[in-house]
């Protein structure tokens, strides 16, 4: 029987078995949830997933995306090493990104991708993506995304959204206050 015709939670039927290669919990169970976030700590995209995909099948949409609502390509695209492939990173410099840092996964490493990692921009990028395991860390935390207790799929689809909105909106006013003492003192 497939993991997907598989009932995991009497009371929420949706939930979905989530392995993540981790040795101190390799099973988990819940959602993924991909999130993309702007220099200023804004979350740009973000979706519920359904079952557990692979991290590399989500480069090209989210490019789709960006240039959707921004009407050009990322200066930078960070991840990790699960979204490490080669038309990945094909298409990340295919769409106009500056910096790609994805970090190869598995085996050994040309010489040449070992001095890409090693550069002072990947190494930023990677610095950059450290920040959104944060933002993650936030939003379980801080802004209510950990534990779900409303119903349903579509409940927890609302329920991430909310998170989302509560952290955009948090990130908001930081930047408006940070604007406004700076205007003060150069008054």
């Amino acid at each position: 029987m497939a993991n997907a015709e598989k009932i995991y939670s009497i009371f929420e039927p949706h939930t979905d078995l989530i392995k993540r290669g981790k040795v101190r919990t390799p099973i988990e169970f819940g959602h993924k949830v991909f999130l993309a976030e702007s220099a200023q700590g804004l979350i740009t995209q973000y979706e519920v997933l359904e079952g557990n995909p692979s991290d590399e099948i989500h480069v090209t949409p989210s490019l789709k995306r960006h240039r959707k609502a921004f009407g050009r390509a990322p200066e930078l695209y960070g991840a990790d090493r699960g979204f490490f492939s080669e038309k990945n990173l094909q298409s990340c410099e295919r769409r106009g990104v500056n910096v790609v840092s994805i970090p190869q996964r598995g085996g050994k490493k040309a010489p040449e991708r070992e001095a890409h990692e090693k550069s002072a921009p990947f190494k930023q990028g990677q610095r950059f993506r450290a920040g959104i395991e944060g933002r993650i860390s936030v939003l379980s935390r801080g802004r209510g995304m950990k534990r779900c207790l409303a119903e349903g799929i579509e409940r927890f689809e609302l329920w991430v959204a909310a998170a989302v909105l509560a952290n955009n909106l948090m990130v908001i006013a930081a930047l408006l206050t940070k604007r406004s003492r700076r205007r003060r003192a150069n008054k």
